[in-house]
């Protein structure tokens, strides 16, 4: 059955204020759905004559009919104002039946996935232009994530954007891990990207203030997966019997030499390997990710590749191969090879920066350059270790020479 509630209506006297002339405040104390708002009635009454059982003012004190008459006035208004919201068919607080009291128009406060909803449809305005399509597709499934989770977590179908606090990111992290079996560096992407919804509700004045400031990510410890220049050179030699494996492993190896992503390598073409001011062949193309001009100068071995693979009338310069064939596949190949690392067409991209540019003293700045990074600080997040070690082993050299 249904849960009926109840609009509790009480006076009560405020002992604390006394007057002069001995004579009280009457207030008013509302009781809706186990929440409360007390407002004072503007009456004052000598509490010898207030019968706060029968909510009435005895026969005797001064104004006792004006102040029945007011009272009743009170509660018929309140009464008004709680049938009024009822009819609405909609969720209201115990401020909100004061507020139709009063008089004041209430503003229908914005709720999340409805707000969430209403984002999704700019973003999508913007995909072909400032945005990729996978990103949306990102951004998406966050969507129902936090549908999911309010459901889960409130038994409702929406709630107000005013009601998210820290707790509630707390929760969300929480619900992410324990019912969706999500890993930390998931549940970060997931949080970062709810927080630009978020924070255009803060822009936007719907909220005033922002639960993500309070809030921190847990960290999460990355390793550098690449591979050293002994594996990949065990790569590289090893004469695969399918075809299938020859191909992923050429395309693989094309990338530990330009350190090109998934996207810009399947959508290689001709007219992106262009001869530079230094007269050598460079690849020029945009990074999906980033929307970034990458210029990566084409290394022998790269470009030995793309030389055995090119066609007449072909306009991609390598094979087509789909990204989960392609990582499947690489799984294989580390097998057969020997290579105990779980192998990624991103493996490719972390060797190029590591084993084919940084151990070979190229500097960080000219490394986030021919990655693609947006900013130098990403690329030292990811390889300041790499250089630590280079260094290690640069300055055990050095020990040997001094010592010896």
């Amino acid at each position: 059955k249904p849960t009926i509630m109840i609009l509790n209506i009480l006076f009560v006297i405020n002992r604390c204020k006394v007057n002069s002339k001995g004579i009280c405040s009457l207030q008013c104390r509302l009781t809706y759905n186990k929440n409360r708002k007390t407002f004072s009635t503007g009456l004052f009454v000598d509490p010898d004559y207030w019968n706060n059982k029968k909510q009435k003012v005895l026969k005797g004190a001064e104004q006792s009919k004006f102040i029945t008459t007011q009272l009743s006035l009170i509660k018929t208004n309140l009464n008004q104002a709680f049938l009024l919201l009822q009819i609405q068919k909609k969720s209201f607080y115990v401020d909100d039946i004061f507020k139709i009291y009063k008089g004041d128009n209430l503003i229908e406060e914005t709720k999340i996935v409805e707000y969430f909803k209403v984002f999704l449809k700019k973003l999508e305005k913007l995909v072909g232009k400032d945005l990729e399509e996978a990103t949306f597709k990102k951004y998406d499934k966050v969507y129902d994530h936090i549908s999911d989770f309010i459901k889960w977590k409130y038994r409702k179908k929406d709630i107000l954007v005013s009601a998210i606090e820290s707790s509630f990111l707390d929760d969300l992290e929480y619900y992410l891990k324990t019912e969706q079996n999500h890993k930390q560096v998931t549940v970060n992407k997931i949080l970062q990207r709810f927080k630009r919804v978020v924070n255009e509700a803060f822009n936007e004045k719907i909220i005033d203030r922002n639960p993500f400031v309070m809030h921190k990510y847990k960290k999460v410890k990355r390793q550098v997966v690449f591979l050293n220049n002994d594996e990949l050179k065990d790569i590289e030699s090893f004469n695969f019997k399918q075809n299938r494996l020859e191909q992923v492993r050429d395309c693989f190896v094309f990338c530990c030499y330009t350190g090109l992503a998934y996207n810009e390598m399947a959508n290689l073409v001709a007219k992106d390997v262009v001869t530079e001011f230094d007269g050598q062949l460079w690849i020029k193309t945009v990074r999906k990710k980033t929307s970034k001009v990458i210029s990566v100068p084409l290394l022998p071995k790269a470009f030995s590749i793309i030389n055995n693979y090119t066609a007449e009338g072909q306009e991609k310069l390598l094979p087509n191969i789909s990204n989960q064939k392609f990582n499947s596949y690489l799984k294989e190949i580390a097998e057969i090879v020997g290579i105990e690392k779980r192998l990624t067409h991103h493996t490719a991209r972390k060797t190029f920066a590591s084993t084919v540019l940084l151990y070979n003293n190229v500097p960080m700045e000219i490394v986030s350059e021919l990655l693609g990074h947006s900013n130098m600080a990403i690329t030292q997040a990811h390889y300041g270790k790499v250089v630590q070690k280079k260094v290690s082993e640069e300055m055990i050299k050095l020990n040997k020479k001094l010592t010896s």
